[in-house]
């Protein structure tokens, strides 16, 4: 029976490593997915019990448990920058700006907590414990691996003779991290006397002023100024974003409008266009009515096809010149859940949905030069992803001289992916690197490599946890931890509330994106009922993560 023994005590063994990470992995995210007093911890739970494992002396192969730590780093960080890249430098726009600014300052204020702790602790804990510690508090994973590099980095240089175990002053941090952030929520709900019923109305007046989804109405013609004027030229007079997916001729025929198409009085025009544009619409061509054209014997119809062919990515939608070539038109264009009028400019990507009206047998054309294949789209893009990876390490491995520093900044292999991949994910299409991947396969890949990073940090540090945080400064440390989650965003929260008069919904989302913490965001949905949390949290989202993974290794760096 020694080849049990092997199997189970082995750590020498490739068959023992891989056995070790299944069932750390498998039985963290079981327990990760049980709520204790409706709080869930979700995949972080694989740390904790990693930390326990390694505490009894279950240990891998260390080769192979530091090359699984670090690749598992690199696919949950370049997911995540794909996942970001989109919408990353649309964040900086009036209406994120605002959001953005508060989030940068609740992570000056997480550092200058920590500042604080660490001069008037009088080096009872070193800068790169303190920042693990951080790490927890504010519940941001990346930033623990960057700092982990940054302090591998400083050994490999003989700058540091042991590097130290970080991840258990994150372990120690981050249970009442996830906590500390939904009850500084409350507890500023209780500052401000705060009544979901009217937060809900306000944001669906909001939604209802600044909603930009296509609407679709039907006009009678009945301005002689547009009388005998072609579709052109109409399009010319009205400075609006819109498109005429039909007309309604007075004799019955229905005909799909060129641009060379004339307006007569009392045509019927079915015109996709934005809300608010509705009324300038309605002055200038006629009142709207109602009709059913799906119920209308007519020969054409509106159909939505999938762009999936790789050269078509990148390409305008007016490049497809689908009036002349198909005698179509396209009305709307939905990308990733959300509809888009389709406009001319508008910048085609993999696995965007088109809906274009005309005559069946010119759609199908259309759809076999998109496309129109699912199974195309759930073919993964490896190409892009090891690119992108490639390119990220190279970046990440460039040496940055900060002046005041004994050693130069490297982005590292947190750090060079997550820019690359912000970068891919928003400029990609224009290098024909196509970006789309789908929601289920981007997930697996970002839980793929956090579950495999946790795991490897978990054994690698259990084996001195309990002593450290029991015998030690562990209760120090939850203290601490405690301070710089709660500090900072009560500050910000009393601010943009008082200040700023933020929706309490969107203070939540602020709140969540800054901290990069899921259970606080589904906490705030759950308790919102609608998408206003997620939207802030997504707004600020990408900038945080980026200066959470950069200061961790300052941090390290300006101390070390």
């Amino acid at each position: 029976m020694s080849w049990i023994e092997n199997l189970l005590f082995a750590p020498e063994s490739v068959a023992h490593t891989v056995l070790l990470y299944s069932f750390v992995i498998a039985l963290g995210v079981y327990l990760g997915k049980q709520k204790f007093l409706g709080i869930s911890l979700g995949v972080t739970f694989v740390l904790f019990i990693g930390l326990i494992a390694g505490h009894f002396g279950f240990v891998g192969e260390k080769n192979i448990m530091h090359f699984l730590q670090e690749f598992g780093l690199i696919l949950f960080v370049y997911s995540i920058g794909l996942q970001v890249g989109p919408g990353f430098f649309s964040s900086f726009k009036k209406g994120g700006m605002r959001l953005n600014l508060l989030a940068c300052c609740i992570v000056a204020l997480n550092l200058a907590v920590v500042l604080i702790i660490y001069l008037c602790a009088n080096e009872r804990i070193s800068m790169p414990m303190l920042v693990g510690v951080l790490s927890g508090a504010v519940t941001n994973t990346p930033g623990l691996g960057a700092a982990q590099q940054t302090l591998a980095q400083l050994n490999y240089d003989g700058k540091l003779d042991v590097v130290p175990e970080i991840a258990s002053g994150y372990a120690a941090a981050y249970p009442l991290g996830v906590i500390g952030i939904i009850g500084t929520m409350l507890i500023v709900r209780a500052i401000f006397k705060i009544k979901l019923e009217q937060e809900t109305e306000e944001i669906e007046k909001e939604n209802q002023a600044k909603i930009l989804k296509p609407h679709v109405l039907t006009y009678k013609v009945e301005n002689p100024l547009i009388f005998g004027q072609t579709v052109e030229k109409v399009s010319q007079f009205i400075d609006r974003n819109f498109v005429i997916s039909r007309i309604k001729k007075q004799d019955g025929e229905i005909i799909i409008p060129q641009m060379a198409t004339t307006i007569e009085e009392g045509d019927l025009l079915l015109v996709v266009l934005s809300e608010q544009d509705e009324a300038a619409m309605s002055a200038f061509i006629g009142k709207t009515i109602e009709m059913d054209w799906e119920a209308i014997p007519a020969p054409i119809v509106s159909r939505r096809i999938v762009i999936t062919k790789p050269e078509l990515n990148g390409r305008t939608l007016g490049s497809l010149r689908l009036p002349f070539g198909y005698r179509l038109n396209a009305t709307r264009l939905n990308r990733a859940g959300v509809d888009l009028v389709a406009n001319p400019n508008l910048t085609l990507q993999m696995g965007d949905r088109l809906t274009v009206v005309g005559k069946k047998e010119d759609i199908n054309r259309l759809a076999e030069k998109l496309g129109n294949s699912m199974k195309r789209l759930n073919e993964p893009n490896m190409i892009t992803i090891f690119v992108g990876i490639l390119l990220g390490i190279i970046l990440g491995s460039i040496p940055l001289a900060i002046p005041g520093m004994s050693s130069s900044m490297k982005l590292g292999l947190a750090g060079g992916p997550l820019v690359v991949a912000i970068l891919i994910g928003r400029f990609g299409y224009k290098f024909k690197l196509i970006t789309y991947t789908s929601t289920s396969a981007s997930l697996l890949l970002r839980e793929i490599g956090i579950c495999l990073f946790l795991a490897s940090v978990g054994l690698n540090a259990g084996g001195g946890f309990i002593d450290t945080v029991i015998s030690g400064d562990g209760l120090l440390w939850v203290l601490w931890g405690v301070l710089i989650t709660v500090i900072p965003i009560l500050t910000i929260g009393v601010i943009g509330r008082w200040r700023f008069n933020l929706n309490y919904f969107t203070l939540m989302g602020l709140i969540a994106g800054s901290n990069t913490d899921p259970p606080a965001l589904a906490y705030a949905n759950k308790v919102a009922g609608n998408d206003a949390p997620a939207v802030a949290y997504s707004t600020v989202y990408p900038l945080t993560m980026f200066l959470r993974i950069l200061t961790a290794q300052l941090m390290i760096l300006a101390f070390s």
